[in-house]
C-alpha cells in the first residue's frame, strides 16, 4: 500500500495512460465521427464478480420492501412503536400490551377489548406500509392468539377508503389462555390502488366484555423461488433482471447501529421469526430482521450471486470498541462463521442445520466493517482490522478478507496481501465522469471492491431527486472504466438498490415501487446497469483507435460466445463511431438516451432502452449516439446466446490467487 494515499490525489486530480493497449486519454475530441476497430487477442483478465448489487435496510427497502411479509409493526419492534399501522374495527379498544409477550423476543401484542355494547364481527386492520398491495393471487396469512375463543375468524383484504373487498376467508379458530400460532392461504382479487387495508374479525358475542390479544400478523404474497419467509417475488424478479453476480449485505450504515447494542447482529436474526427481537435502524424506523442472515444467503443463492458479508468490527455511531474490549465481538464474529461454514455436527453448525440448511454456506469474501474512514473509525481501524483479521485468516485462510477503506492512514502500515481494499463515493456528474481513468494505474497486486458508487445532485432538496439520463450516462462512463480495470476492480455496487417511495430518506436508487398495482419503476440508471451486467466479457480487449476519450467513452471484451462493445457519450452533440469487430457478422445493439434531464418518476416510465438486430458481412457496424446516449454493442460470427458458467468463474479465481500462493 505504499504511497497508495499520493496516488489515489492524483488520480483524481489528473489524467493518466490508459491501461490496454492502443488507447490513450486527452482532452475530449471535437470530431463528431469516432472510429473503433476491436483487436480480439491481447488485454487483460476481467472479473466475473464485477457487477453487483449492496444492500441494506434503508427507505423501507427490506421491511415493507423486497421481503415479502406486507403488514408493518406486526411485532412492535423498535423505540417507540406504537400502535402504528393499526386500526380498529367496530365498538373494540385496541392498545399495545406489554403485559402479554408473544415470544422472548417479541415482547408485547396487540390487545383487542370487547365494549359492552358489541355487536356482530370486530376487530382490527393493518394498514401495511402505506398501504397493503392487492393483488390477484394466493396469499398465506399466519398470526399468533392468545385468549379464550373457539369459533370464525374472518381474515380480509379491503378498500381502505372505498369499503371494497377484495378477498373475504372465513377460518375456525380455538384458542386458549397461551400463544397459539395459525396459519392459513386464501385467494384474492386485484385492487386499481395501494389504499388498501387487512383485517382480522373475530364474533364479539364469543368475547362478551372481554379480550383478545393477537401477535405478529404476516401476510405475505408469493415469495421468489417459493421461498419460506421469502423475497416478494415481483420486486426479487426486478433485482433478478439485472443479472447481478454478487450482493454485498447488511449495509452499510445499517450495519454499525445507531448503538452498539443496536448493531446488526447475526444470531438475532436467524431461526423463527417469532424468536428475533428486531431493532432500532440506522435509518429512522425498526428493522423486523425478518430478511435475516440465512434469508440473505438463500437469496444469494436463488440469484447465483457471490455473498459478500460484511462483519461488525467495533464502530457504531454511539462508540467504538478496539482492543480486548472487541475481543468479545471478534469471538462472536468466528461463531457467525462457524454457523456460516462449520459441519452440520458442530455447535453452530447444527444451529443452521436446525434452521433449514444442511449444507454450509459458500461464504469467500468477508468485509471488515463499513467506512471506517468515516465517523471516527480511522484511527482504530488499522488495530481493529489486524485483529479481526487474524481471527478469521486463522481459522479460515481461503477466506478472501476486504477493509473497508482505502484510505492509507486509516490502514496497517503493512496490510496482509490479498486484501481487497473497498471505496466509496457518490459524485455529481461531471466529477464522476473525471474519475473515469481512476483505477488505470492502481497496483495490479491490490485489488479493490467499489462497494458503493453513484451519481448524486447534493445540491437538490434534501438530496432527493431521480436519476436523470445526465447521471446515468455519467454512471456509463465511469463503469467502462470499472470494466477496463476489471483484473484488478473485482467488484461494483451502485447503491442503494431499492426504495418504497412512500418512506424515501436517500434518493436516487435503481428502482423504486409503492403498494400501488404497477408501481415497480426502474431508474434510467437500472437500465445502464442491467444493460452491463447482461453483456459481460472474460477478457477486456485493445481498441485500436485515432480518437481521444471524451465525450465518446468505449471499452471491449469478449467471452466464449460473442464481442462486445460498450460506449457512453457524455457530450450535448450527436456522435457517430464506426465500430469494427473483425470476423463477426451479427449481434445486437442495444441503446438507451433522452434528454439532458429526462427522468422515470413513481408511475411514470418514460425512458427505456431499445434493442434492434445488426448484421454485417464485414464486421463493420455504425452507432448512431444521441447526446448523453449509452449503448452495448454485442456481435458473434452468428447467433449464439450469451453466457456465463461457473467454470469461467473458478479459472479466473485460480489465475487471480494462484500467483499469490506460490
Amino acid at each position: 500500500m505504499k504511497g497508495l494515499a499520493t496516488w489515489l490525489a492524483v488520480a483524481l486530480a489528473a489524467g493518466l495512460p490508459g491501461l490496454v493497449s492502443g488507447e490513450r486519454l486527452a482532452k475530449r475530441d471535437s470530431s463528431s465521427t469516432v472510429t473503433l476497430t476491436v483487436n480480439p487477442s491481447g488485454g487483460n483478465a476481467s472479473s466475473p464478480l464485477l457487477y453487483g448489487i449492496m444492500f441494506e435496510d434503508m427507505d423501507h427497502s427490506g421491511d415493507g420492501g423486497i421481503h415479502g411479509q406486507l403488514l408493518q409493526n406486526n411485532g412492535f419492534q423498535g423505540d417507540n412503536p406504537g400502535l402504528t399501522a393499526y386500526e380498529s374495527i367496530g365498538d373494540v379498544t385496541i392498545a399495545q400490551d406489554m403485559d402479554h409477550p408473544v415470544s422472548d423476543a417479541i415482547h408485547s401484542s396487540l390487545q383487542v377489548a370487547v365494549n359492552a355494547n358489541a355487536t356482530g364481527f370486530v376487530g382490527f386492520a393493518n394498514t401495511g406500509y402505506d398501504g397493503v398491495p392487492v393483488m390477484k393471487t394466493t396469499y398465506l396469512c399466519e398470526f399468533w392468539m392468545l385468549g379464550n375463543y373457539s369459533g370464525n375468524i374472518t381474515l380480509q383484504l379491503v378498500g381502505s377508503s372505498s369499503g371494497k373487498v377484495y378477498a373475504s376467508h372465513n377460518m375456525t379458530v380455538v384458542s386458549s389462555e397461551e400463544f397459539t400460532n395459525h396459519q392459513t392461504t386464501f385467494n384474492s382479487s386485484a385492487s386499481s390502488d395501494g389504499n388498501n387495508e387487512w383485517r382480522l374479525l373475530f364474533d364479539s358475542a364469543l368475547v362478551p366484555n372481554g379480550t383478545l390479544n393477537f401477535g405478529l400478523v404476516q401476510l405475505f404474497p408469493p415469495t421468489f423461488n417459493t421461498r419460506s419467509n421469502g423475497l416478494r417475488e415481483d420486486v426479487a424478479t426486478f433485482v433478478d433482471d439485472i443479472k447481478p453476480s454478487f450482493l454485498r449485505f447488511p449495509g452499510g450504515n445499517n450495519l454499525e447501529g445507531l448503538q452498539i447494542d443496536t448493531r446488526w447482529q447475526w444470531n438475532l436474526t436467524i431461526g423463527p421469526v417469532v424468536d428475533r427481537p428486531g431493532r432500532e435502524s440506522d435509518w429512522f424506523y425498526p428493522n423486523t430482521d425478518a430478511l435475516g442472515l440465512d434469508e440473505y444467503l438463500w437469496w444469494c443463492e436463488d440469484m447465483n450471486m457471490e455473498p459478500v458479508l460484511a462483519v461488525w468490527d467495533g464502530k457504531s455511531y454511539g462508540g467504538i470498541l478496539s482492543g480486548t474490549d472487541l475481543q468479545p465481538y471478534v469471538d462472536d464474529i468466528l461463531n457467525e462463521l462457524e454457523y456460516l461454514l462449520g459441519p452440520s455436527n458442530s455447535t453452530y453448525g447444527s444451529l443452521r442445520a436446525q434452521n433449514g440448511r444442511k449444507d454450509p454456506w459458500p461464504v469467500n469474501y468477508i468485509e471488515i466493517g463499513n467506512e471506517d474512514d468515516l465517523t471516527g473509525g480511522c484511527d482504530t481501524y488499522p488495530d481493529r482490522f489486524t485483529q479481526i483479521y487474524d481471527a478469521i485468516n486463522g481459522s479460515y485462510p481461503n477466506i478472501t478478507l476486504i477493509a473497508s477503506t482505502i484510505t492509507e492512514s486509516c490502514l496497517p502500515s503493512d496490510p496482509p496481501a490479498g486484501v481487497v481494499y473497498d471505496y466509496h463515493y457518490y459524485r455529481e456528474p461531471d466529477a464522476l465522469v473525471a474519475m473515469f481513468n481512476l483505477w488505470d494505474n492502481q497496483p495490479r497486486s491490490q485489488p479493490v471492491m467499489v462497494g458503493e458508487y453513484g451519481c448524486r445532485n447534493t445540491s437538490a432538496t434534501d438530496g432527493v431527486f431521480w436519476s436523470s439520463i445526465l447521471c446515468s450516462c455519467s454512471e456509463a462512463v465511469h463503469m467502462i472504466g470499472l470494466e477496463r480495470n476489471s483484473d484488478v476492480v473485482r467488484m461494483a455496487a451502485y447503491a442503494p438498490l431499492l426504495q418504497h417511495f412512500g418512506y424515501t430518506s436517500w434518493s436516487p436508487t435503481l428502482f423504486g415501487f409503492d403498494s400501488s398495482p404497477d408501481s415497480l419503476t426502474p431508474g434510467t440508471s437500472y437500465y445502464v446497469q442491467q444493460m452491463f451486467s447482461a453483456n459481460r466479457g472474460t477478457t477486456i480487449l485493445p481498441v485500436d483507435t485515432d480518437a481521444d476519450f471524451g465525450p465518446v467513452y468505449w471499452v471491449a471484451s469478449k467471452n466464449n460466445t460473442a464481442y462486445i462493445v460498450k460506449l457512453a457519450n457524455y457530450g450535448a452533440e450527436k456522435k457517430t463511431v464506426h465500430v469494427n469487430v473483425p470476423n463477426t457478422t451479427t449481434g445486437v445493439l442495444e441503446r438507451l438516451s433522452g434528454s439532458e434531464y429526462a427522468t422515470n418518476q413513481p408511475h411514470e416510465i418514460k425512458v427505456r432502452p431499445n434493442s434492434k438486430t445488426v448484421t454485417s458481412s464485414q464486421g463493420n457496424y455504425t452507432i448512431h449516439m444521441d447526446p448523453w446516449g449509452v449503448a452495448v454493442l454485442s456481435v458473434t460470427s452468428g447467433a449464439t446466446a450469451l453466457h456465463f458458467s461457473l467454470g469461467a468463474i473458478i479459472a479466473w479465481q485460480i489465475c487471480i490467487f494462484l500467483p499469490q500462493l506460490l
